[in-house]
């Protein structure tokens, strides 16, 4: 597949969905990467219930990699130059989330485009939300 361009971009255009693996063998494999390992809140469930929560949640940074992976299986050889998030609420480990974008603004000379990011759940509610912008060639 050729790089995507900036040209080829629509306003507007809605990314392909990408159905997340947060199941809690990836999850701890990710935590075991990014050194949390020792934190049950992302390791195991009924340590995160122990902390008040309802059970294993995934790890900020594992959400917002999720979303860098929607933009690059879009656009492989985007640049990201930035991603902001925000936390609405906790993606839970072994639930079924679909990370979602649309483009909202496309600036030519500098050849970015602006995405709309989201997480939602399989009740259809919005866990995770935050904008990019990437770089095309």
């Amino acid at each position: 597949m050729p790089p995507r361009t900036f040209e080829s971009v629509v306003f507007g255009e809605e990314l392909p969905e990408l159905r997340a693996d947060v199941s809690l063998g990836r999850v701890q494999r990710f935590a075991t990467a990014v050194g949390m390992a020792g934190n049950p809140r992302f390791t195991e469930h009924e340590g995160a219930r122990r902390q008040g929560l309802p059970g294993a949640i995934v790890p900020g940074i594992m959400s917002q990699a999720l979303l860098a992976s929607l933009i690059h299986v879009w656009a492989p050889g985007a640049q990201i130059r930035t991603i902001d998030t925000v936390f609405r609420a906790p993606v839970l480990v072994d639930s079924k989330p679909v990370c979602r974008g649309v483009v909202t603004h496309l600036d030519a000379p500098q050849r970015s485009v602006e995405i709309d990011l989201t997480i939602v759940n399989e009740a259809g509610e919005t866990r995770v939300l935050g904008t990019a912008v990437v770089r095309l060639a």
